[in-house]
């Protein structure tokens, strides 16, 4: 096998099947084409895309790069900046102000800078580039991306067009889901791409990456193989789970079925208080009842965020059931 060859075996799918054009992008109708009129009659202004992990904000910028630049100029008229990189005060005042301040003879249009996980730049960088923009607007465009728009500084949010990417909806995913199973060949199950979607919560490269891992782990794609490839609590071990916490049997009891269950599957409490929240939201409680089971599953989520050990929250699991049941007798 050739090297090239081998290194596209090697690639990860997000890569792979990353979106070249905007025509590929699979959602945001209303924001792509308002960013191609705004390519088509050259007057593309400062651009400041967020939302959740996963919507297309990185593939939406680069694709509006890849229409703007030849393959030759995009290099010299592009300069990508990623939360790996150290985007300090020095790197705006330096690399960036450099890239800004030069004009290129081989290209009449402007050049792009796109900060991505912009949310992570301190605000003295953020201070430091909003004179950049100002001042260097006839030369450059700039496109900040984040997850966290709070996390980006009113003034420099004020100087952007704001787009918010919202998680893409499974209708909108399943079709480039599907389209990327027939291209790989893979055995997929109408309940493992149902679980796949369920899991990304509307994060499309989640999606590729747990499909890719699962293919790697398992010869077939199925409801139980997605959910034992990310070590995710499914909807069976959730109401074994809550069968467990609603039986009145003895506490030991209780405790052993609860750790039986998380060890059978390498499950997180964590993850298992945030599937239980779903169920014990449509539970037919009294809404006394409600509110004390919800207050106590949120502050075992608390301990456990903050390092708790999962033995001594598991119990306290236990003991919010068993005040909750407590206080339904009463009732009654």
């Amino acid at each position: 096998m050739s090297e090239t060859n081998g290194s596209a075996v090697r690639m990860p799918w997000v890569e792979k099947y990353r979106p070249s054009g905007l025509e590929d992008l699979i959602s945001h109708e209303e924001i792509i084409s308002t960013i191609t009129r705004f390519i088509s009659r050259k007057q593309l202004p400062h651009l400041l895309f967020y939302g959740p992990p996963g919507t297309g904000k990185t593939s939406t910028i680069l694709a509006c790069a890849r229409q703007l630049y030849t393959p030759q100029q995009f290099k010299s008229m592009v300069l990508e900046l990623n939360a790996s990189d150290d985007r300090g005060i020095g790197i705006v005042r330096g690399q960036i102000l450099n890239f800004a301040s030069t004009r290129t003879i081989f290209c009449d249009t402007y050049k792009l800078i796109i900060l991505d996980e912009a949310d992570a730049m301190t605000n003295d960088a953020q201070n430091a580039l909003r004179r950049i923009i100002e001042k260097y607007t006839e030369n450059v465009r700039f496109c900040v991306i984040c997850n966290y728009l709070s996390k980006i500084i009113p003034a420099l949010q004020s100087r952007c067009t704001r787009f918010r990417f919202a998680p893409l909806s499974p209708e909108q995913m399943m079709p480039r889901l599907e389209k990327i199973i027939e291209t790989e060949a893979i055995q997929v199950t109408e309940d493992g791409k149902r679980a796949l979607l369920t899991l990304a919560k509307g994060d499309m490269r989640k999606v590729l990456n747990v499909l890719q891992s699962t293919t790697m782990a398992f010869d077939k794609v199925t409801e139980d193989n997605v959910y034992m490839c990310v070590g995710y609590p499914s909807k069976q071990d959730v109401e074994r789970i809550l069968k467990a916490l609603l039986a009145g049997a003895s506490l030991e009891q209780s405790y052993q079925a609860i750790e039986d269950a998380k060890h059978t599957r390498g499950l997180a409490l964590e993850d298992v208080i945030t599937e239980l929240h779903l169920i014990v939201m449509r539970l037919e409680l009294p809404m006394s009842t409600m509110n004390t089971l919800i207050i106590k599953l949120a502050q075992i989520e608390e301990r456990l965020a903050k390092g708790c050990t999962e033995s001594v929250q598991t119990a306290a699991l236990l003991a919010a059931f068993t005040i909750c049941r407590d206080m339904v007798a009463m009732e009654k």
